[in-house]
This record gives C-alpha cells, sequence and structure tokens, in this order.
C-alpha cells in the first residue's frame, strides 16, 4: 500500500509540474466534453442519441450493420461507405445528425470556463489547444470569459476561413512622447485548432469554407464541415480546409520554430492512428513530453504508450511514468481534476 501512494503521489506531483511549465499544448478528446453525463456523448453512445435524426434508409441500412454484430457507429461507416469512387451519403447524413442533436444540448460551461480563463493567465503570448470534438464548449467559454480565440475564421454571420491567419500575432503598437513605437503584447490568447470541422462549419461553392452560428441553418446547398467517425476519416485530412488545420498540428509538435514541449491529451483514448502519427513525430524530439489523461484506455493502447520514456500516463486503474507502470489514480484522469490542478 505504501509503494501504490509513493506512486501515485509521485504521478500527481509530476502531472501538476508539466501542466505549469512553459509551452504546454492541450489535445481534447471526447472525454473532455462528457462532462459527467452533463454535456456531449461518448463515442459508445451516440448512435442511440443520433440515429433518429438520420433520414431512411440510410438509418435502417447503419442499424441492420450494428445488428450484425459490428461494434459502434465508425466501424458500421467503414462498411457502409468504404472511400469508392462514388461517395456514400452515409457519412454527411450521420455528421447532419450530429450537429442536430448537439444543437439541441445545453451543456455546463463552469469548467471550461475556468479552463479558458487559466489559460489567458499564463506567462505566454498564446497556448494552442486541439480537439478532436465538433462541439462549441471552448468558443463559448471563451466568450463569457472574455478571452480571445483564434480559429482560423474571421468575420461574424458567415465567418471566412482564412489559413493564413495562423501566422498572425496580436500586440499593440504603443507611440512614445518622443514619437518612437514599441510593441506591448496584448493579455494572452487561445490558438483553437479543430482538426476534425465543427458544428456551425461548412464549405459552398459561393463562398467557400466558412463558420456560421453555433446553432443557425447552413445556406442551402452547402455541405458540413465535420469529419464524421469513421476510420477513413484519416483521408479526408489531406483536404481543405483539414490540411491547413492539420500542418498546424504538425508545425505545433515538431517542425515549427517554437514547437510546443509538451502535449497534454484530455479524454482522448488514443484510438486515431493518424493523430497518433504526428505525436510520435514530436516524441522522436528530446525534449518533448506527452501526458495522457484519460478515464481508461484498452489493453493494448496503454501498454504501447506506457513503454515510451517521455510518457506520462494517468488512468482510473492503471498509469505509467516515464516507463514504469504503477496504479490508476482515482480522481487525477478527468478533464475536471486536471482543471483543478491547474487552478492550484
Amino acid at each position: 500500500m505504501a509503494d501504490e501512494i509513493d506512486f501515485q503521489t509521485q504521478l500527481k506531483s509530476k502531472v501538476r509540474e508539466q501542466l505549469k511549465s512553459v509551452r504546454v499544448g492541450f489535445l481534447l478528446g471526447a472525454g473532455s466534453s462528457f462532462l459527467e453525463g452533463q454535456g456531449y456523448p461518448l463515442a459508445d453512445t451516440l448512435w442511440a442519441k443520433i440515429q433518429n435524426h438520420v433520414p431512411e434508409p440510410q438509418k435502417t441500412e447503419i442499424q441492420a450493420i450494428l445488428d450484425d454484430g459490428v461494434t459502434g457507429i465508425e466501424a458500421a461507416l467503414d462498411l457502409v461507405d468504404p472511400g469508392g469512387v462514388v461517395d456514400q451519403p452515409h457519412r454527411h447524413l450521420v455528421a447532419d445528425a450530429i450537429a442536430e442533436y448537439f444543437r439541441s444540448l445545453d451543456a455546463p460551461l463552469n469548467c471550461h470556463r475556468t479552463f479558458v480563463s487559466l489559460l489567458s493567465r499564463r506567462n505566454e503570448a498564446s497556448t494552442t489547444v486541439f480537439t478532436l470534438n465538433y462541439d462549441p464548449l471552448i468558443e463559448r467559454a471563451a466568450e463569457k470569459e472574455q478571452v480571445r480565440v483564434l480559429d482560423g475564421f474571421y468575420g461574424h454571420e458567415h465567418a471566412f476561413f482564412d489559413p493564413g491567419s495562423f501566422l498572425h500575432d496580436i500586440a499593440v503598437l504603443q507611440t512614445s512622447a518622443r514619437g518612437g513605437v514599441r510593441r506591448r503584447d496584448i493579455q494572452p490568447w487561445v490558438w483553437l485548432i479543430k482538426l476534425h470541422g465543427s458544428v456551425g462549419w461548412y464549405a459552398s461553392d459561393e463562398t467557400g469554407y466558412c463558420r456560421t452560428g453555433f446553432n443557425s441553418d447552413l445556406p442551402e446547398g452547402a455541405k458540413r464541415l465535420m469529419i464524421p467517425p469513421q476510420h477513413r476519416k484519416a483521408t479526408d485530412t489531406v483536404l481543405r480546409p483539414y490540411s491547413n488545420l492539420w500542418s498546424e498540428f504538425r508545425e505545433r509538435l515538431t517542425q515549427g520554430p517554437k514547437p510546443i514541449n509538451r502535449l497534454v491529451t484530455l479524454g482522448y483514448g488514443m484510438g486515431d492512428q493518424h493523430v497518433n502519427a504526428v505525436i510520435e513525430g514530436a516524441m522522436a524530439r528530446t525534449n518533448f513530453t506527452l501526458i495522457i489523461i484519460a478515464k481508461s484506455l484498452s489493453d493494448g493502447v496503454f501498454n504501447y504508450w506506457s513503454e515510451k520514456r517521455s510518457a506520462v500516463i494517468v488512468t482510473e486503474n492503471r498509469s505509467a511514468l516515464y516507463g514504469q507502470v504503477g496504479p490508476g489514480h482515482p480522481t487525477l484522469w478527468s478533464f475536471e481534476s486536471i482543471v483543478e490542478e491547474m487552478n492550484r
């Protein structure tokens, strides 16, 4: 028991140390938006929530595959829409259904408000948050806290996507009494890079890639920009605007002039290989640390990442600290608990 408590103490101390270090980036998965069931659904319950928003006959076709024993909407979509020459409608209808269901939810913002507020108080010009989620929790929380969030779009009713915005900086140029000009950085802001698209994003032949209000209807003929849960989603990331977002992901982890030195994944089960490939590229650096925070990981996933000498893993039942495997932590595995640690 003493060894177990000692390991948990070391684990918590190391996580806290990493969270308070500089050049920390965050990667949010579905677990960060679940909020103890008051937020957005996890993948294993998603189909039950959205199926009534999927029109026939596609709903019946997907359900028949699930009834045959296929596990999860992701695997089912792979079977009905394998990515052939002729684009099948199922994936687009599922994305529409997710958006419709998400529009009906009013998730609490308290935890996310604290999160973005803490990011805005860091002693750095900006912090990068990558997310695999479609929900608007970060944006809504930031608006409540009056924290600047830059997501690659400019505009109001139908904001337009500008990939060059990721090269921009925010500062105030002040004129001195002698007529000189000096630069003063403003309050830190958050770069929000939504790798799989988002509610309110769409593509239009007339206006290009745009973002409207989260609960607004899309213009007639527009296609929703949300990569649905499907294994072939990796191929979609090479298409605009996703390709621009993924370039930022790779650059900020491996190639950029000021790459992040620590990536904290929150509520991500490490199940997307196209995401993991970028993370592994970053782990080739000698000054990079990966911190995985999740309620649980599959045996294969845990065994793979727990061997990494530059990884810290916290789950409810088991953890790893730079290659040393030990017991889990009863509370530290949740998004909410990490926000509490950041606030200490």
